[in-house]
């Protein structure tokens, strides 16, 4: 049956009336149409039929992939969702998930490294049983290194931006520590391996200088918490909007309908000659 001949109730009619342009796309997420094409040709989106001037014909199916890929870059990254959503549309499903599963397994990690990080600098501000003790009389810089399990780099690195302020030896005029300065370097270490950059570590030291107090290193711990807390819940989010749609082409309607070609089948996508 051609195009003209199609009735009311054709599937070609029905399939128009769904019809999504890139602006549409775009709207719903709140990106620009180009970007929309460039998902497309990711493999982002299902492949998209052309219509024939040429034209990529979207659908319903290809607005809940974009919904799917968006919130999944707001908990695992761009680069973990492109994965993903690649993954379902060349068929591997089982890899999708395991991507997925890959993302929960580092964020549980990165929350069992900060409860270990806040247990060790409590211990360390405090300088209480449970911290390394601390050397009684003056370092060198290799010999922090040594002891922290650090490049001389990093202190240097560290004193650079500010946060460690060795004294110079009068004669030789290499870099003295003193048993607060490899505190503070430890303090260092133990927050940059929590990700923290050096910005964000000179309040919790001026605290700890001031008045030996741990507020800000508190405020820092608390900080961090929060964000993994914030990208638990976007993962969650990207977790039932995959679900859905996953759901849905399992039912594949689409195909049943003739509207579309079902998100796995990479083959049924048209020529990319026209835009």
């Amino acid at each position: 049956m051609s195009r003209q001949d199609a009735g009311a109730g054709s599937p070609v009619r029905a399939c128009e009336a769904s019809a999504l342009r890139p602006v549409d796309l775009a709207r719903a997420a709140g990106v620009s149409p180009q970007q929309i094409r460039n998902y497309a040709d990711a493999g982002i989106l299902p492949p998209a039929p052309r219509s024939p001037a040429g034209y990529r014909r979207f659908d319903a199916r290809h607005r809940q992939a974009l919904l799917a890929y968006r919130a999944l870059v707001r908990g695992h990254g761009s680069g973990t969702a492109q994965a993903v959503m690649r993954a379902v549309h060349r068929g591997d499903v089982p890899g999708a998930l395991a991507l997925v599963d890959a993302g929960h397994a580092a964020l549980h990690e990165q929350r069992n490294a900060l409860r270990t990080t806040g247990e060790a600098l409590e211990a360390v501000a405090a300088n209480g049983p449970a911290a390394p003790a601390l050397p009684r009389s003056r370092l060198r810089v290799g010999e922090v290194a040594a002891h922290l399990g650090v490049r001389t780099s990093a202190l240097r690195v560290w004193e650079a931006a500010g946060l460690l302020t060795p004294a110079r030896d009068p004669v030789t005029h290499y870099r003295s520590y003193l048993p607060a300065d490899v505190r503070d370097a430890r303090v260092v270490h133990l927050l940059r391996q929590s990700h923290y950059l050096l910005p964000q570590i000179r309040p919790v030291l001026d605290d700890l200088r001031r008045s030996g107090g741990i507020g800000a290193l508190r405020s820092a711990l608390a900080a961090r918490g929060s964000t993994l807390d914030a990208r638990a819940r976007a993962m969650l989010e990207g977790a039932a909007h995959l679900h859905d749609y996953l759901t849905d082409a399992a039912q594949d309607p689409a195909a049943a309908d003739g509207c579309s070609h079902g998100p796995y089948r990479a083959d049924d996508a048209p020529e990319e000659s026209a835009q």
